[in-house]
């Protein structure tokens, strides 16, 4: 697998074509980046679809092929399953994650006995999918709640998926809180928002090379990356070929750079406003509330 990712989102962004997502996608695999991000909501499905036709004519056996659903009920969960099952016309997904795990009820609704996890289970049992992951942009306390929960019920994820970048060793920091959990335990750890959906570079500090080979040089297994055109294409396949880790010099004077700038959160706007919670504008996604939750409401 390799460690630069194609971020699903930016498939279906203003700039990019159909024909264009497709270009990108078929370029990257034959150019050794095979990881593929990618997620039910994106684009009200747009991106998956994108996907879907690029990985005709034999692409998909080059792919490792990874998605999100938002449900957080059994219901919910299988049929957004279903649907991007079939937009990215496959019968197995490589590695299917709960999205957006962005609040401490989130994690006992995807493990209630009729919730998300329930079904993704099932799916992997009938061959739908190979394995299950979750997301998360938040908070680190949140995402060492999920796991919590998750060791309850006897669940170890296969991966992790969270930002990693310049500044947020600074501020409410998953590389210094989550980081060592998922390596421990042997999670696979997937990176995103080096850049902070370009935030982070609006700092003037730090450039986009320098964003990417600071979290590269972490313990990560995959960098989902945004690439919606064929520059940053070619800069993900430069920095994925020629990688070298940071020394222990370089990354101390990246941080001493980066920490007042980052020391508020202000250019990790994914932390501090709701601007990227695409289940907050949508709370419909998620489906009902637990059965229990509805008894003692309506009591």
């Amino acid at each position: 697998m390799s460690i630069i990712g194609v971020g699903g989102s930016h498939l279906s962004g203003e700039k990019v074509t159909s024909s264009m997502a497709v270009r990108i996608t078929r370029e990257a695999l034959d150019r050794g980046i095979n990881f593929l991000d990618n997620s039910w909501d994106y684009g009200e499905g747009e991106s998956e679809k994108r996907t879907g036709e690029a990985l005709k004519d034999g692409y998909r056996e080059k792919a490792f092929l990874m998605t999100k659903i938002d449900g957080r009920s059994r219901k919910e969960a299988t049929r957004q399953l279903n649907e991007s099952l079939a937009r990215l016309r496959t019968d197995c997904i490589d590695l299917v994650q709960h999205h957006e795990v962005i609040r401490y009820e989130d994690a006992n609704r995807i493990f209630d006995p009729d919730g998300a996890h329930a079904a993704l289970l099932e799916a992997k049992e009938a061959g739908k999918l190979r394995f299950i992951g979750f997301t998360g942009h938040k908070d680190p306390h949140v995402h060492l709640h999920m796991l919590d929960v998750a060791d309850a019920h006897d669940c170890v994820f296969d991966a992790v998926q969270m930002p990693l970048n310049v500044m947020d060793a600074h501020f409410r920091s998953f590389e210094r809180l989550v980081l060592p959990r998922l390596v421990a335990n042997g999670v696979a750890v997937l990176g995103m928002k080096s850049m902070g959906n370009g935030i982070i570079l609006k700092s003037g500090i730090v450039s986009p090379e320098e964003c990417l080979r600071y979290a590269l040089s972490l313990p990560v297994s995959v960098l989902i990356t945004g690439i919606d055109d064929m520059n940053l294409l070619d800069q993900a396949v430069r920095m994925g070929c020629d990688f070298t880790p940071l020394q222990t010099a370089e990354r101390e004077e990246i941080l001493a750079r980066t920490a007042d700038f980052a020391s508020t959160g202000a250019f990790e706007l994914f932390k501090t406003s709701s601007i990227f919670d695409a289940t907050a504008l949508h709370p419909e996604w998620l489906g009902d509330e637990p059965a229990w939750v509805r008894e003692l409401q309506s009591g």
